[in-house]
């Protein structure tokens, strides 16, 4: 409703209950009035019919030329002020009464104005409380049609509403489906590499004996590139589709930590990289063990690949927001136009290694969020290429 709609409202609504509340004011003043003097005069009267009866016919005259006679019902002769009476000698608390009766009107306007403008307040406050209601209720996915209340002033905000939601719903149905199929599409993929791996895998089993070695070598590191292909497509497409269940469990930061490093230890010792793990005492958090060693893995498989024979520097810290774990290495660091790009799928940035297929950093990322966690990369003043994880505790 516009401002100069609510003034002409309001404005209407005064004008209306004061005149309804003057009219009851002097309807009550009227019949007061009539009412005292018709007792003042039955007084005098009955006064004097009682000393001179005979004037009782001379009374009844007089009365019928006052009332009836005179159309403006005043004495043609002005006996009573030359007796040297005055009209307030007949009112007696009559000034206060009218003053109790104007004020009673005042207060009843007032009050039936409060009352409906209260009652109007309250009305749209009603609305507005349902319509937030009905938004909170879109907000968790509870929410399907919108109750009817009518036609008022709300009802074209409340259509409008309506609207946007349904279109919501529908674009997001929309997206969920296409989602859906890309998931669907992508873990058919992974499963149509997986049968030919399964075919080389034996091929390779059966030249080993008739075939040069460094021949084999090169098929098997192709195989293992395929493999650790189709594993990511595979754990990409359920994360896609919100199939993959995470635990909630409590882990030791250490622990984790220790884990990762020893289900890579041949891979370290292959290229002589070595990894430093401080024991910094427990340190607690939420999450699932399987998956985030999986992710902490791939964070430091790619520190060793551009730190071979290198060192990698694991530190933690707990405080009572997150629990941070940062990963770093001895390299030359990231190139400052692969920052903003580290973590999207299937990059592969400046000083990439050979065979990388640009996966696993992007499932780090997906597999830390998911368990409200950030993760981000840097490069230290000191050189080396540095990851940041923060789990939150909330």
């Amino acid at each position: 409703m516009s401002g100069q709609k609510h003034i002409r409202v309001t404005l209407g609504l005064v004008i209306s209950v004061s005149l309804v509340a003057a009219a009851i004011s002097a309807l009550l003043a009227s019949y007061h009035y009539s009412r005292l003097q018709f007792e003042v005069l039955n007084a005098i009267c009955g006064e004097v019919v009682e000393q001179e009866p005979e004037t009782k016919n001379i009374i009844s005259v007089a009365l019928k030329k006052c009332t009836g006679g005179n159309p403006d019902g005043v004495a043609k002769k002005d006996v009573l002020s030359a007796l040297g009476y005055r009209s307030s000698d007949f009112s007696g608390s009559s000034s206060l009464q009218n003053i109790l009766f104007a004020s009673t009107g005042f207060v009843m306007g007032i009050l039936l104005f409060v009352v409906t403008f209260l009652h109007r307040n309250k009305t749209e406050a009603t609305r507005i409380w349902a319509l937030e209601e009905y938004l909170e209720q879109v907000n968790t996915g509870r929410a399907a049609i919108m109750p009817t209340s009518g036609e008022d002033d709300f009802s074209k905000l409340e259509d409008e509403i309506y609207k946007t939601v349904t279109f919501l719903y529908q674009t997001k149905d929309r997206a969920v489906q296409a989602k859906n199929n890309f998931a669907e599409n992508l873990s058919n993929i992974a499963h149509q590499i997986k049968t030919p791996l399964t075919a080389i895998s034996l091929s390779v089993q059966m030249l080993k004996q008739n075939m040069d070695n460094k021949h084999l070598e090169q098929v098997e590191k192709q195989l293992l590139r395929l493999t650790h292909l189709e594993e990511a497509l595979l754990v990409l497409s359920r994360i896609d589709a919100g199939t993959l269940h995470l635990q909630r469990d409590e882990i030791d930061v250490f622990t984790l930590l220790v884990l990762a490093a020893d289900n890579l230890q041949e891979l370290f010792v292959s290229s002589h990289t070595s990894v430093d793990i401080p024991e910094q005492g427990e340190m607690l958090m939420t999450v699932d063990l399987d998956w985030t060693m999986e992710a902490v893995m791939n964070l430091m498989k790619n520190c060793m690949e551009h730190s071979p024979g290198g060192t990698i520097h694991c530190s933690y810290g707990q405080n009572p927001l997150y629990t941070e774990i940062q990963i770093q290495d001895d390299g030359e660091g990231f190139a400052k136009e692969d920052i903003p790009h580290i973590f999207e799928r299937f990059y592969r940035g400046r000083n990439a290694c050979e065979g990388g297929i640009g996966i696993g950093l992007a499932l780090s990322k997906e597999i830390i969020e998911r368990q409200n966690g950030t993760i981000r990369a840097k490069n230290v003043p000191d050189g080396g290429a540095l990851f940041e994880i923060r789990f939150y505790s909330h």
